[in-house]
């Protein structure tokens, strides 16, 4: 169990939650792992197959506080949603944003520039963990690009400039990716990035990394009590969740692209584990997803101390911290949207 910004997290996958007098009660089988005050709580997000008492579910909706069910790997399954604070007002101005220009502007600024911080951070611990084994000129040259369009970004007003920007920051990041790559270079040597389909074993690897992010991105948004589908940086396309786009992008570099780097680096990932389609398609094999997704759960599990609120939590929960809070500034709570920025 985890309590950030009044919401409770309950992370225990065999974790059942029960209503005591105005106290929400977090049980295992008969013991008690945990007690909590009603009116102290704005949200609860379970994480756990067994529920809640239905008891619970009518205080919750009762008092206004959003109980947000997910499967223990993050998968959205269900919310209840007291009336009082109203999901609806929430994404009523979330639509009102998306259709302002200029407030969407606003948004994706937030969200391009904690990708382009994280990105930078990244290639500077690389030089400072491996300075002999890379090439340290190149990766700062990088770095310092990364660094000049930060400023820019913050600056510009314009949402074509904003992903000019992007591209051009993203073509400095990529020119230096191969860098990156200590182990195994004769199979996961890096070039371009190439998807739909990924044509080689490391673009593979990033798109898996990438969806599996995005799909952590839409439940968090679903359960802060947002609209996956609805975006700012990304515009409405049918089918695309385009706010879980925006909020996984400042987490691409610091959580996907690392956590592929170490697969390759650690050689949990190898060759072998990889098929190609006629296509010419490279797809992770059958092993290689379970080696994958177990390395993954772990990696979520690993602890940060998150920049805005100062406290350790695992990264798992940050896609889920992030949308809160975007739910925050939506609100009027918060004066502008706060990305997570790690170093």
């Amino acid at each position: 169990m985890r309590k950030l910004l009044n919401t409770l997290f309950v992370l225990s996958e065999d974790s059942y939650l029960a209503l005591e007098g105005e106290t929400v009660l977090i049980l295992c089988g008969e013991e008690k792992r945990g007690q909590f005050p009603l009116h102290t709580l704005q949200s609860i997000l379970s994480f756990s197959y067994k529920g809640a008492s239905p008891a619970l579910m009518g205080a919750c909706g009762a008092r206004g506080i959003d109980l947000a069910f997910l499967s223990p790997r993050g998968r959205f399954l269900a919310r209840v949603s007291g009336e009082d604070r109203g999901n609806v007002l929430l994404r009523k101005t979330q639509y009102r944003v998306s259709d302002d220009e200029n407030q969407s502007c606003r948004l994706a600024r937030s969200f391009i520039f904690g990708k382009l911080y994280n990105c930078r951070w990244s290639l500077e611990r690389t030089v400072r963990d491996y300075p002999l084994r890379v090439d340290a000129e190149a990766l700062k040259r990088a770095c310092t690009s990364l660094k000049e369009t930060l400023a820019p970004v913050l600056e510009t007003e314009d949402m074509e400039m904003l992903r000019g920007l992007e591209g051009k920051a993203a073509t400095a990041y990529f020119s230096v990716f191969n860098e990156l790559i200590l182990n195994q270079k004769e199979t996961f040597s890096f070039t371009a990035r190439t998807r739909r389909p990924p044509l080689d074993p490391l673009n593979a690897l990033l798109s898996f990394a990438y969806s599996l992010l995005a799909g952590d991105c839409a439940a968090a948004a679903e359960s802060a009590g947002l609209d996956a589908y609805v975006g700012f940086l990304h515009r409405d396309r049918p089918g695309r969740a385009s706010l879980a786009l925006d909020l996984m992008e400042e987490l691409r570099g610091v959580l996907a692209d690392r956590f592929v780097v170490g697969l390759i680096n650690q050689k949990t990932i190898t060759g072998r584990h990889f098929t190609k389609s006629e296509n010419g398609a490279v797809l992770l094999n059958d092993e290689g997803r379970k080696l994958f997704l177990t390395a993954w759960q772990n990696r979520k599990r690993e602890e940060l101390t998150h920049p805005y609120i100062k406290e350790k939590m695992p990264w798992g929960l940050v896609p889920y911290l992030q949308a809160l809070l975007l739910a925050r500034y939506l609100r009027g709570d918060l004066d502008g949207y706060p990305p997570c920025l790690w170093k």
